[in-house]
Parts: C-alpha cells; sequence; structure tokens
C-alpha cells in the first residue's frame, strides 16, 4: 500500500532566510521526505498561486533528498488565508475532488505547515472523515548546527527533526477512551445530583440530556408531574455549561405560576421609569438579568397570551421591549422551560401560542414520578439524609429493620407519592428531625408511613383504607392481605368505629344476609372475620 502525504506549502517554514542555506534549516515538506521509517510514495502539495517560485524550489529539493517521491502540485487561491470561512471552504472543495483509494493507498494529512486557521481547517475536515487519513506533525530538531558544506548530500540528521503519527479514531486510545468515560460519568453525576439511579429509563435520559445540553442553546422543554425535579434539574444543566465554560451569566428562575398580568411583563421583560403608576424605578427584568446565562421558567403554560408573544421573539430574535419603552433591549440566553400541563391540549384549547410551543419543544424531555422510578428510591434516600446532614449539622441514618420496612412501604405498588420527591425529602426531614441519637427508628418509620397515607387519602374523602389498615396493622401483616381483601376490612374497620359492640356494628354489615337467617349471630360472624386478619373487637376499638 503506497504512503500519500496531503499538505500545505509552508510559506513561512518551507522557506528559508537565505536560498544557500536552505540545506541547513529544517523545512517541514522537505524534512518529512527524509526520514528514514517513513517512505513517501507521494506527496499532494497544495500551493497558492503566488507562491509558486518558492513550490518550484520546495518541489525540486523534494525529488534530490527522496528521489522515490513524485510531488504533486496542486494551485488553490486564497484571497485571506485567515478567513476561516474561505479556508474551509478551499479545502472542503480539494477533498470532495480528491480522487481517494483507501483500498490501495494510505493518506497522512500535514498540519505542521499553513496558517493556524489552515491547520485547524485539515483538522476537521479529517475528524469528519472527509479527509480518510491521519495526521502527520513534523517537529524541528532540538539544535541546528551549520553544515561544512551547502549541498543536500551534507545534511546531517539532526536538522530532519521528527515526526507523529495521529489517528483521531479515539476508540483506539484507551486512555483517551478512560478520560472520555470520566467526564462523562462526571457530566452524568453534576445532573443526578451525585445520586447513583438505577432506572435504566432515567439513566438513557440524562445521558441524552447530557448530550443535547452540552450541543446546543436550543431551548429545552421539560415536563413531568410537580415534585418531579424540573427545577433541580435544570440548575444542574446549568452548573454543567458554566463548568464547561459555555454560560457566565447567572441562572435566573420564576414560577410562572406566581405572576400575573403587567406584573407578569414587568418581573419578565422589565419597564421603564414612570411605565405605570408606582414605577419609580426602571427594571431590568429576568430576561435581561440572564444575559449570557440560563433562564428557567418553570410552569411556562401559566403565562398569558400577551407574555408568550413577547417570549416568543425574545426568543428567536433576542430582543424585547421593556414596559413603557419604545427601544427594544437585547438579551442573549438559554431557555429552560418546564410544565406538567399538556402544552397540546392547551394550543387546541387556545390558551398556549403553537408558535412558542414549536420554538420551545425542539429538545423535550418527561421527567417521570418517583412512582415511575421505584428502584432509585434507595439512593434518593441517601441522598435526601446527606441533604438534611449538610444543613442541619447533624448525621442521621436509619435502623436496619426501620430502612427495610420505609423501603418496603416505598417501593410498594399502592403507595402513591402523589408530591413525588418532595413527599419523599419531607418524610426523610421528618423523621431525620424527630430521632434520637441520630437514629430513625421503626416506630418513627411507622409513624411517618401513617401520616403519608393520610395525607394522601385527605385529598380523596372515598379512599380510606390506607389510615385505617395501617392503624390496626402493622406494614407486614397488610402486605400480606389481598388488595380485594384490604378493601373490605377497611370498611369493616369503618364501620366498626361507627358502633359500640360487636352485635350492632354487625347488623349492619350483615344486614342483608342476616335476613335469611332463623337465629343471626350477627356478633360471632364480626368475630370470626376480624380473626381472620388477626384482630379482635378491642384492636379496632383501641385505635379509633
Amino acid at each position: 500500500m503506497k504512503t500519500v502525504v496531503i499538505g500545505l506549502l509552508g510559506v513561512q517554514l518551507d522557506q528559508p532566510r537565505k536560498s544557500r542555506d536552505r540545506w541547513n534549516h529544517w523545512r517541514p515538506s522537505v524534512a518529512v521526505c527524509q526520514q528514514d521509517d517513513l517512505i513517501v510514495d507521494r506527496f499532494d502539495l497544495l500551493v497558492e498561486r503566488r507562491y509558486s517560485k518558492l513550490a518550484e524550489q520546495v518541489i525540486g529539493d523534494i525529488t534530490t533528498v527522496s528521489p522515490e517521491t513524485r510531488v504533486q502540485r496542486h494551485d488553490i487561491s486564497l484571497n485571506d488565508p485567515w478567513d476561516f470561512e474561505e479556508v474551509y471552504a478551499t479545502l472542503h472543495g480539494f477533498c470532495r475532488q480528491y480522487p481517494f483509494e483507501p483500498e490501495h493507498e494510505r493518506y497522512l494529512v500535514h498540519i505542521t505547515t499553513g496558517t493556524h486557521v489552515a491547520q485547524i481547517c485539515l483538522f476537521l475536515l479529517t475528524e469528519s472523515r472527509h479527509f480518510p487519513a491521519r495526521l502527520l506533525q513534523s517537529s524541528p530538531p532540538t539544535t541546528q548546527r551549520q553544515s561544512r558544506r551547502n549541498s543536500p548530500k551534507s545534511v546531517e540528521r539532526h536538522s530532519v527533526g521528527t515526526y507523529q503519527i495521529v489517528d483521531l479514531d479515539l476508540s483506539r486510545y484507551d486512555d483517551l477512551a478512560k478520560r472520555f468515560k470520566q467526564e462523562h460519568d462526571e457530566a452524568a453525576s453534576i445532573l443526578k445530583s451525585g445520586i447513583k439511579t438505577r432506572d435504566p429509563a432515567f439513566n438513557a435520559m440524562i445521558d441524552r440530556i447530557e448530550r443535547v445540553s452540552l450541543a446546543t442553546k436550543a431551548p429545552i422543554l421539560m415536563t413531568g408531574p410537580t415534585g418531579a425535579g424540573k427545577t433541580r434539574l435544570a440548575k444542574r444543566i446549568y452548573e454543567l455549561k458554566r463548568n464547561r465554560r459555555q454560560v457566565d451569566g447567572p441562572f435566573v428562575e420564576v414560577n410562572c405560576a406566581t405572576i400575573r398580568g403587567d406584573q407578569a411583563m414587568s418581573t419578565l421583560f422589565g419597564h421603564i421609569k414612570g411605565a405605570f403608576t408606582g414605577a419609580n424605578q426602571a427594571r431590568a427584568g429576568l430576561l435581561k438579568t440572564a444575559d449570557t446565562g440560563m433562564l428557567f421558567l418553570d410552569e411556562i403554560g401559566e403565562l398569558g397570551m400577551d407574555e408568550q408573544a413577547m417570549l416568543l421573539r425574545a426568543i428567536e430574535d433576542k430582543t424585547f421591549m421593556p414596559v413603557g419603552s419604545d427601544r427594544p433591549t437585547c438579551s442573549d440566553f438559554q431557555l429552560i422551560a418546564g410544565s406538567n400541563r399538556d402544552l397540546l391540549a392547551d394550543v387546541a384549547g387556545g390558551k398556549f401560542r403553537e408558535d412558542l410551543l414549536s420554538r420551545i419543544n425542539l429538545w423535550t424531555f418527561r421527567l417521570p414520578g418517583l412512582a415511575e422510578r421505584r428502584s432509585d428510591i434507595d439512593p434518593n434516600i441517601d441522598f435526601e439524609l446527606h441533604q438534611y446532614a449538610v444543613s442541619s449539622g447533624d448525621k442521621v441514618t436509619f435502623n436496619q429493620d426501620a430502612r427495610k420496612a420505609f423501603l418496603r412501604f416505598a417501593t410498594d405498588p399502592s403507595t402513591k407519592w402523589k408530591a413525588n420527591f418532595r413527599d419523599l425529602n419531607a418524610a426523610i426531614t421528618r423523621m431525620a428531625t424527630l430521632s434520637d441519637n441520630g437514629r430513625i427508628t421503626k416506630k418513627l418509620v411507622s409513624e411517618e408511613i401513617v401520616r403519608l397515607r393520610a395525607g394522601w387519602t385527605s385529598s380523596n374523602p372515598n379512599d380510606l383504607s390506607a389510615p385505617l389498615l395501617t392503624e390496626c396493622l402493622d406494614d407486614v401483616a397488610i402486605e400480606q392481605i389481598d388488595r380485594f381483601d384490604q378493601a373490605q376490612l377497611s370498611e369493616v374497620i369503618h364501620v366498626c368505629r361507627k358502633h359500640k359492640s360487636l352485635s350492632a356494628a354487625g347488623r349492619e354489615l350483615f344486614q342483608a344476609s342476616r335476613l335469611l337467617k332463623t337465629r343471626p349471630n350477627d356478633a360471632d360472624r364480626l368475630r370470626k372475620y376480624l380473626a381472620r386478619f388477626g384482630l379482635q373487637w378491642e384492636d379496632v376499638q383501641q385505635s379509633s
């Protein structure tokens, strides 16, 4: 397989200060063809037409020192060799027309000569495989001694310099691959607040968010139920981009549900002095505050139609009009929007602008609720305990049986987690605060489970099963009862608490079937029913 070098004529490096001294100075294009262990079969030399005389000299010298090398000259035109767009377009056009034969030839792109702009363009075109090649980097010798005779035969080997071939297939470089993986893991850890999440779907979404966040400044829309962690994730995206020097402005957040009407306009877009009654001073507005930074608009679906129109212009044109002003204000920010509403339904109902939704949902990610990520509850418990320790200064842990009991409850499919991670945070905070000597006991866990279930039930008065059962039975006993029997037992307990005796409760519970019996014993039937679940009448009454 033949070796082909593609490179630019070095206007400065390939040209010696004096013609007679050219054999005593390192010239990259000539030196590449003098390496003992690199046989160059063909050198495709790209030459700006105005340097034809220098090109002829370099070509002649290559032929002298390496007769086996055939130099093929390619003339190019550059008005400004420092104009990135022009240089890239010229080199791109060259490689598009070049008759590559990778089955028969191996290609090396020499990136030592040419302007820095040209070197960058050659690198990019090689990395993108427009040049199916590896990079060739040559270096001058550490010292240069004057040769006694000015001829190519007397060139000392130290004037040839060295070279290095770089393969941009980074998968071949174990150390680099490890470093990139480490950076990826660090980025994912930032987005997950350092929590070692286990849910495969969530981890895949975080990986995608990382790629999108670092690759674009386009708006990002995060949907999902309240408490799913949209605000926290938005802050983490900002932290990730700031660490990579992609933003240097502040992180600005606002819950759009808390602002209405003129207040919304002024809060978001600012106002000038005297714009309305009470506007004694000018106000920049949050969009201006977020300039060169990130703006997080949570519950964006709560914005009015006028604010939506202004926001659309601010996203597209980077300009907007403060209230009362006739001069536009500029602000270059990245937008992250959050919503727990169905914005498509709002568009259909005329509550949300279709053009704004089209602009902000280029990248949309739905954050699942806690009930959809039960495998991540365990590591999130550790995270919440750590957060409590940071805020309070007290380290708190679970007793072993207490943690098992809480995890059993937390991961049970019937556990609602209506407020998602806010519920979990509140539960851990309450138990940690009430713990003695930094230990959460099973008793505290049982009390917290009753509290959580009662709170979830209070919003649905027809759902009486959870608190009634937990007040009479422990979690292990409840788990051994079928859901159907749980509902039935809960209703029995509910009726029992309305009466002072077994007989009275039995008469209500067995009102239909007791008519079919000549000698009904309602108290005995009720006693036996409760006994099936290890309960006695006193157990039910004591909890009332």
